[in-house]
């Protein structure tokens, strides 16, 4: 069986955000109007963008768990211009962290630890490996040298 570590990531996300449609992870009323930080100038163009952001934060928890939302607010933030300086780092919104964490913890796929952060469930862990494993089984026959990774 494939895990995570073994496909690329971009494949990943977009086939996880496609079935994190059709389950009941909940989009607040707000996502078309708000921007995904102070980092930011535009809100995202992409209409999923939410579905896109909640299967990322479920990679990074798989690969960086326990993680607090502080850290992905870190990880998510980006640079903002200052003046004719450097830029200077701006972290991410919280609550569409939280919000999508939490959407997240209700379908069963995260669990919290105490003081430390939301790690993987291991219903979530077997979502990730499964469709890992089928995404590994078509790219092997686009190219059979990656049989190496079954």
């Amino acid at each position: 069986m494939a895990k995570v570590y073994d496909v690329p990531s971009d494949v990943l996300i977009k086939r996880l955000a496609e079935i994190l449609k059709n389950e009941d992870i909940p989009a607040p009323t707000w996502i078309p109007f708000v921007k995904t930080g102070a980092h930011a100038d535009k809100p995202p163009q992409e209409r999923d963008w939410w579905y896109t952001r909640c299967a990322s934060i479920m990679r990074k928890i798989y690969f960086h768990g326990p993680i607090g939302i502080n850290e992905l607010r870190k990880d998510y933030g980006g640079g903002k211009p200052s003046g004719y300086g450097a830029a200077h780092h701006k972290d991410a919104g919280g609550a569409i962290i939280r919000n999508a964490i939490q959407g997240l913890e209700k379908l069963g796929y995260l669990e919290k630890v105490e003081k430390k952060g939301r790690i993987i469930s291991k219903h979530g862990m077997q979502k990730l490996d499964r469709l890992a494993t089928e995404i590994l089984k078509e790219l092997i026959v686009e190219n059979p040298q990656l049989k190496v990774y079954t």
